[in-house]
């Protein structure tokens, strides 16, 4: 009789070895992280030379070299997102219990899209999505399922909306045929994932409707009933209304209750795109906006961006638990899960876009455990003083020109003590300026920093989600970037800008 053929098989003493010395690598690099530079900054070609243009192996090799060899290229050649003074985008300081998570989960590999394949991975996830939903002041009883992230979560909110609103036909006939042409409204910060649901869900993106936004980048009301107004004189179809809870570049919060109250009058769906903001909620002294989360029909959340679980993690959070299935659910021949009793079973691919799935809620349901709602408070709370401190300080220095707090996002710019930012040409070398400085602080291995751009205005951007940031390392950034400035504005000044 055949023997299996096992060339990815490890004794357990092999993987007890290899395992446990990885382990002691990776410890050793979470407690190292502080000191190290926060990237090599190196450029694609120096990276991709680290590789070469190796042939596809023809033999294989052993295990634990190969996780020894690569350990080493990922410790001394990436960009560390765990570092204090990693403030780019939105990516935060990941649990070190998700790393084991992740570990275990892959060594179980439960495929968490039909119950029987998963059971207790299904009711593990069942309980993560209940309990983020509650973190956040969401009906516990609503439905939800684990996706990559943001623009998946938005995506699985988009589509139960506008299966909720357009009717089972929609599934059948698409909206080729539609009498009336659908409509969706959001506000000018709204994160583009916006665009990729309206071009590839079949409403192309010209239905979308860019709402102006006040002066905290929030949307305006006023110009949203207006739009909607035209629309329904024109004969169009409006279905949804899309709030903001923290946008991508200021950390805005819309007027959630108002447009909660606007997509009842109207009859719309109501989602809240709270991918960033929505963990603020459980801030006792959160903005009363989000203490209005529990009013959207679909909210989508990022637990790998503040509640701080390693990639991938994204949520989405329906109100009423049917409409995801309404949106998903098909029952082919060869899947014959058993749905029926009292207490049917979860098949989250009735849920989803994804039929297989992995287990990425293991990660975050020990997060939870670990740190309960007490320690998220908590470090959310220091985020959002960080970025506080952060703007202070920017604003007390007179190279730098503070713009926006919103969350734990704080906007600012250099602006070299001799120039008059009023004036058209000197705006115009200030963006030029601040862009040639992001690049050169994205390289510099002491501050990740990332950039918005408000009213004309070329912004550097600091976004905290990050346990490990200290308040040292939040009032070092002004003299960083006030220095890099000095020396950029020495080599990149015109001479029309020049003293005279």
């Amino acid at each position: 009789m055949a023997k299996p053929v096992t060339p990815l098989e490890m004794s357990p003493e092999e993987f007890r070895l290899a395992g446990r010395e990885l382990v002691d690598r990776i410890a050793d690099f979470l407690g190292s992280l502080r000191g190290r530079p926060l990237t090599p900054g190196e450029t694609p070609a120096e990276v991709r030379a680290l590789l070469g243009r190796r042939p596809l192996p023809a033999e294989g090799s052993e295990p634990a070299r190969l996780l020894r060899e690569t350990a080493g290229l990922l410790f001394d050649h990436s960009l560390f997102s765990g570092h204090p003074r990693f403030m780019g985008y939105i990516t935060s300081s990941a649990a070190p219990i998700g790393a084991l998570a992740d570990l275990l989960a892959a060594a179980i590999n439960p495929n968490v899209g039909g119950w029987e394949l998963s059971p207790i991975a299904s009711e593990i996830e069942a309980e993560a999505v209940r309990w983020v939903a509650e973190l956040v002041g969401y009906p516990s009883d609503c439905g939800g399922v684990l996706v990559s992230g943001g623009n998946m979560a938005n995506f699985g909110c988009f589509l139960a909306g506008r299966r909720a609103m357009l009717g089972e036909e929609v599934r059948r006939a698409g909206l080729a045929g539609a009498a009336a042409r659908a409509r969706v409204y959001v506000s000018q910060g709204t994160h583009t994932w916006i665009q990729k649901a309206a071009d590839l869900f079949g409403l192309g993106t010209d239905a979308i409707r860019w709402i102006p936004t006040d002066g905290r980048q929030c949307m305006l009301l006023p110009p949203l009933r207006e739009q909607l107004q035209r629309d329904l004189a024109a004969g169009d179809r409006p279905i949804m209304v899309v709030g903001a809870a923290g946008t991508v570049s200021t950390g805005a919060i819309d007027p959630l209750r108002e447009l909660a109250a606007i997509c009842r009058e109207h009859g719309l769906w109501f989602h809240v795109d709270g991918a960033y903001g929505a963990p603020a909620a459980v801030l006792p002294d959160a903005p009363d906006d989000l203490k209005a989360l529990a009013l959207a029909d679909s909210l989508a959340v990022d637990p790998h961006k503040w509640l701080y679980a390693p990639l991938e993690a994204g949520c989405v959070l329906v109100r009423d638990a049917h409409r995801l299935r309404d949106a998903f659910g098909y029952a082919p021949a060869y899947y014959h899960f058993e749905t029926e009793g009292e207490e049917p079973p979860i098949n989250y691919h009735e849920l989803g876009l994804q039929n297989s799935r992995g287990f990425r809620a293991l990660k975050v349901w020990l997060g939870i455990r670990q740190a309960g709602r007490e320690g998220y408070a908590r470090m959310i709370a220091h985020d959002c003083r960080m970025a506080e401190t952060l703007y202070r300080a920017a604003e007390a220095h007179p190279e730098l020109e503070a713009a926006t707090l919103g969350l734990s996002i704080a906007t600012f710019r250099y602006v070299p003590a001799d120039l008059e930012p009023g004036q058209p040409s000197v705006q115009a070398y200030l963006n030029a300026l601040n862009e040639a400085l992001l690049a050169r602080l994205k390289t510099s291995g002491d501050l990740f920093v990332s950039n918005a751009v408000l009213d004309g205005s070329f912004l550097l951007r600091a976004c905290i989600v990050n346990f490990r940031t200290s308040e040292a390392d939040v009032r070092a950034i002004p003299e960083i970037v006030a220095a890099e400035g000095r020396a950029l504005d020495a080599e990149l000044r015109p001479r029309s800008l020049q003293p005279a």
